[in-house]
């Protein structure tokens, strides 16, 4: 372990990354002391306050681009960079904990966004039988999904972090830990992500909230729309900050294989619908008026969109097949090392080792098991037959028990968790048991929705824990602590994810989940699984689309690109893929490298973008959550009105049209030059 002089922590232990040799120990950072700051109000109080905060700008920004927002990085700079707010220096040990708890916001919100909304999708469709769901019911199925996931990777803590010490990466975990150990730097970086992030509230509060300047650039203020516009198709880019972040911190090449997508829809796809369409003159369901008649978003939403849904849907089928003989042994692996525990005795277990005990673990399942019992049951309306309500809960915990560890190996490994796909095949496997139960129709597609919901969170929390876990191991936290603590910051962000979608769900029909306004592109995907498995009667044509859909991840697959990158590109409107891709181009200038600069010189300005990037997505992504709060609001007690036509700068809409299209092109140009610049101007430290 090196100090710097006056005792300041500069780095890990040297053994730290690597196996252990036989008979060496890994001692952390912090080792066995007692009488240092850990679980304390500060730790607490701004773990939750960060938690309910990232919980809702990480749900709008999932449902509006289908991306979320990686919180842990975030949260563990401002913990740090906050505490010359205090009169007593915070320790290490607590801004683990305000991250440990702050860091439930991610995990939550990705298990909630990639199912709830699609029941909100069928139930705004005439005759699908589907009840929309409450917010208690929203906020319910997010609490035991992330109850499950935590209380399943409790008892192989000791397996992840002891018996397979130096044999995994940890991308994300190391990242993190990175960020919590630079010290004083931190402080530096605090205020720039601050900065980036008022910069981010400000540019889209401004085109958002008061609206002075165009929200979507079409390019009609310079020619080019018009050009495009008379053989059918469209360029356009929607003036916001936190995407144009995304796409900087998503990278080059990954931004771009979206955005090929979208291309892909509105160069090709959408035109060529046009051009057979005006040679039929009947109505090809499932649009509502001859394709001769639409314009270019209801063909793309009508048709081409669903070839979207389709590769999302073949990705994540083609993700559980790849990667089906990993998690076979992944799977076999974990339940060897369920029976690999500390062998200690309580008392000679020091405080860096100390866990939940096994009967914490039973007594919490049975509580789950009980509870998700009655929720499925009473809850989702079905109290009529208790065995729908006892085979959902065992099937919920038997693919959660399976599949929970395979998402924290997948996270120690390659940072990404494959939760899409898992959650389509449970989808799969509970919609086919109910269905030969006799369950159909609507309640089917809602209890299937909803188990899927909740196993979908215990795998998104069963991975973010065990990446938690590896961050405290490395530093010297308290694994009691930290495990007992998730639990009630996994119940703070439930409540602010089900918050944040109820707000969301309320916009006007035409916006809501499902629309270019609010796609939620992969719960789309799950809704067209669970339509296929209940029957409900589609189109001909809108199955053949999803089909070209399903065969296209296959080639995409077999060519080397990736499908699901590429799949939700053609399902997102194009609006919301262009400042992706611009984002990504800001990235690539930023890492350039120039014939004087050195290595160090090239990660300090990538370090610097990245932060900043995260900054615009953070700061956009709250005020675009605040914007849909008081939006909703406004439309119970007053009708219809949005806070956009509420407050409004100047009263004869004189930034719309041409003129409010040149000021965004102007001011969307001065923050990309901004974000390139300041990012350049970065040292080594």
């Amino acid at each position: 372990m090196e100090h710097e002089p006056g005792g300041t922590i500069v780095g890990l232990p040297e053994n730290a990354r690597r196996p252990l040799k036989p008979g060496e120990t890994y001692v952390p950072v912090i080792p066995d002391e007692t009488g240092i700051y850990e679980v304390t109000t500060r730790s607490v109080t701004m773990g939750l306050l960060f938690c309910a905060i990232f919980a809702m700008a990480a749900a709008f920004l999932a449902l509006r681009v289908g991306q979320g927002i990686e919180a842990a990085i975030p949260i563990s700079i401002l913990a740090i960079g906050m505490a010359p707010l205090f009169a007593r220096k915070t320790t290490l040990l607590e801004n683990v904990i305000v991250q440990s708890i702050g860091a439930n916001s991610s995990h939550v919100v990705s298990g909630a966004v990639f199912t709830i909304p699609a029941l909100y999708m069928l139930a705004a469709e005439p005759g699908s039988g589907v009840m929309e769901p409450t917010i208690l019911q929203v906020i319910i199925v997010s609490f035991l999904g992330g109850c499950v996931g935590i209380l399943f990777l409790i008892p192989l803590r000791y397996h992840f972090m002891v018996e397979l010490h130096g044999k995994l990466p940890w991308p994300e975990g190391t990242a993190t830990t990175e960020i919590l150990l630079t010290g004083e730097r931190v402080g530096t970086q605090a205020k720039i992500l601050a900065l980036a992030a008022g910069l981010g509230a400000l540019y889209d509060g401004l085109v958002t909230s008061f609206h002075v300047m165009a929200e979507e650039i079409s390019f009609r203020a310079v020619g080019l729309g018009g050009l495009l516009e008379r053989h059918f198709m469209t360029l356009k880019v929607l003036n916001n900050a936190a995407i144009v972040g995304i796409g900087y911190i998503v990278g080059i090449r990954y931004a771009a294989i979206i955005c090929a997508g979208s291309f892909l829809s509105y160069f090709v796809f959408v035109p060529m619908v046009h051009a057979i369409g005006m040679y039929v003159p009947n109505v090809l369901a499932p649009g509502a008026v001859p394709i001769a008649e639409m314009t270019i978003d209801e063909v793309f939403r009508h048709y081409v969109r669903i070839i979207g849904i389709g590769g999302i849907a073949g990705a994540g089928i083609l993700g559980i097949m790849s990667s089906l003989p990993s998690m076979v042994r992944s799977i076999g692996a974990n339940i060897v090392g369920l029976s690999h525990q500390d062998e200690r005795a309580k008392t000679e277990v020091p405080r860096v080792d100390r866990s939940l005990p096994g009967s914490f673990t039973a007594v919490g399942l049975i509580i789950f098991a009980i509870s998700a019992f009655v929720f499925f049951s009473f809850g989702l309306g079905s109290s009529s037959s208790m065995l729908y309500a006892a085979v959902c809960t065992g099937l919920v915990m038997v693919i959660a028990f399976l599949f929970a560890p395979v998402a924290a190996r997948a996270i120690a490994i390659v940072g990404t968790n494959p939760v899409s796909g898992m959650t389509m095949l449970t989808l799969i496997i509970v919609g086919f048991v109910l269905l030969k139960m006799g369950l159909t129709g609507g309640n089917g597609m809602f209890i299937t929705m909803m188990a899927g919901g909740v196993v979908c969170t215990a795998l998104a929390a069963s991975g973010a824990l065990a990446s938690d876990l590896k961050v405290g191991y490395w530093i010297g936290a308290t694994p009691a602590r930290q495990l007992g603590l998730k639990f009630l910051g996994t119940l703070v962000a439930a409540i602010f994810c089900g918050i944040m979608m109820w707000v969301m769900a309320q916009a006007d029909p035409g916006q809501g989940f499902g629309t270019s306004a609010i796609p939620a592109p992969q719960a789309s995907a799950m809704k067209e699984i669970l339509v296929g498995i209940f029957g409900t009667v589609a189109a001909p044509l809108q199955w053949y689309l999803f089909s070209l859909g399903v065969l296209l991840s296959l080639i995409l697959r077999m060519a080397g690109v990736p499908p699901l990158a590429f799949a939700l590109g053609m399902y997102l409107p194009m609006e919301l893929n262009t400042p992706v891709l611009l984002g990504g181009i800001l990235s690539w200038f930023v890492a350039r490298k120039g014939k004087s600069d050195s290595d160090a010189d090239v990660k300090a300005r990538t370090d610097r973008g990245i932060l900043i990037a995260s900054g615009l997505i953070a700061g956009g992504a709250i005020v675009g959550a605040l914007d849909a709060i008081v939006n909703a609001i406004i439309k119970v007690t007053t009708g219809s009105t949005t806070l956009k036509d509420t407050v409004h700068l100047l009263s004869d809409q004189a930034f719309e049209g041409i003129p409010g299209e040149l000021i965004a092109i102007v001011a969307l140009a001065a923050l990309c030059v901004f974000v390139v610049m300041f990012s350049r101007r970065a040292e080594p430290a």
